[in-house]
């Protein structure tokens, strides 16, 4: 398993508002969403062709293995001997730099997460997707499907790939009584000073955005990605609260396991993959949805809508979420799969439960990682909400 989901932000996030706006004002894009989100009017194709015989890919590491890593680990193989596409891939380390190299147009297609592929529909970077043309999709669990990250008014803009919750995880010898909500790691931080850990990047600010819209109904927060300023700014308070009580901010895995092993840190945010290590490392840890709910992430296979190989691009993603490869592919990387007939697959029989792969009432509980943007994502029109750029910049301001 190689996990090495980092969101360490780029100064290029700062075009997202500019982006954003300028895709919904241009009066050239496609019908009106129900955020007032206006992607480019591109069109999905309505068939194949002939293979081109390459595909280039970018994706998050232990996605596109092809026995160099581990000659256990291929999936890559078999698809270039069925296809006869050569893969060559790329691996990126954010998702910023995801949208950078999409931008190129150097590339056919993204393993995008939700704080990505937002912005890839509104700059026009990722074209729609012709669900028809990708058999597999049929069997992809409903609850991945029309998601507000991976598509606009229905028409969707990629085939997901395979989702996760974050967690709070916690030391059960030095946290108790055992903890139910995310007060743990916000009004109840003091009690955990200096051992408290949180996940290090602007998207984190939708963590405290969703506990405040179980805690402080009076900010009216619907949607932990679509905050007006003046819920924004609460978040944001929160968080620099919050910050007197951080021993650590953690975007590697690594490094969170061996705090939870330490003592250093023994409470805070995780994915359940880093829990499992990390009591198997030998500490004594749970990890759980608390009762407000989580954010969570689902990563999704983009078509650029500049792809100079689509034919093979469509085998790439009717391939990695058939049922044995996505398998693969889901426990290697340590994520749910998309796949409904991947859980029967599976090496482990019980991977599957642990992840909460087919439980759609888990995933109800989940919001998934979206990027903000000025027109709010609820469906507001009387308010802006604040951009990832303003995120980008709060979240510099919070940590000091």
């Amino acid at each position: 398993m190689r996990l090495t989901r980092t969101l360490q932000v780029a100064a290029s996030a700062v075009t997202l508002l500019l982006v954003a706006t300028a895709c919904g004002s241009s009066g050239s894009g496609g019908g009106s969403s129900a955020t007032g989100l206006n992607p480019p009017d591109l069109k999905a194709p309505s068939k194949l062709g002939k293979t081109e015989s390459t595909v280039n890919l970018i994706a998050w590491a232990g996605y596109v293995e092809d026995g160099s890593n581990d000659p256990k680990v291929d999936w890559v193989t078999d698809f270039e001997k069925q296809t006869g596409c050569q893969v060559n891939s790329k691996v990126a380390a954010s998702s910023d730099e995801m949208v950078k190299l999409m931008k190129t147009g150097e590339y056919d297609a993204v393993s995008a997460s939700g704080d990505a592929s937002l912005r890839l529909i509104a700059s026009g970077d990722a074209a729609p997707v012709n669900t028809k043309l990708v058999p597999n999709y049929k069997d992809i669990f409903a609850g991945l499907k029309d998601g507000a990250w991976n598509s606009v008014d229905g028409q969707m803009y990629g085939i997901p790939h395979g989702r996760g919750a974050n967690l709070l995880m916690y030391n059960t010898q030095k946290v108790t009584p055992a903890p139910t909500s995310w007060a743990a790691v916000f009004d109840d931080a003091s009690k955990y000073k200096g051992h408290v850990t949180a996940y290090d990047s602007p998207i984190y600010i939708a963590d405290a955005a969703l506990y405040l819209k179980a805690t402080k109904p009076e900010l009216k927060i619907k949607d932990p990605y679509a905050l007006d300023q003046k819920q924004f700014d609460a978040a944001v308070a929160l968080l620099k609260k919050q910050n007197a009580d951080i021993g650590e901010y953690w975007s590697d895995y690594l490094k969170e396991i061996s705090a939870f092993k330490s003592g250093d840190s023994v409470v805070g945010t995780t994915w359940q993959v880093i829990a499992n290590l990390t009591a198997e490392e030998g500490a004594k840890v749970k990890a759980f949805v608390p009762k407000e709910g989580s954010t969570g992430w689902s990563d999704t296979w983009m078509v650029s809508a500049k792809a100079k190989h689509p034919n093979c691009a469509y085998k790439w993603l009717n391939w990695i979420v058939s049922p044995k490869v996505n398998a693969q592919v889901a426990e290697y990387f340590g994520e749910a799969p998309a796949n409904s007939k991947a859980c029967d697959l599976t090496s482990d029989k019980t991977f599957c439960t642990t992840y909460h792969a087919a439980d759609e009432s888990y995933w109800k509980n989940i919001a998934f990682w979206n990027t903000p943007i000025e027109q709010c994502l609820d469906g507001r029109t009387d308010v802006k909400c604040v951009p990832y750029a303003k995120w980008v910049q709060a979240w510099t301001e919070i940590k000091g």
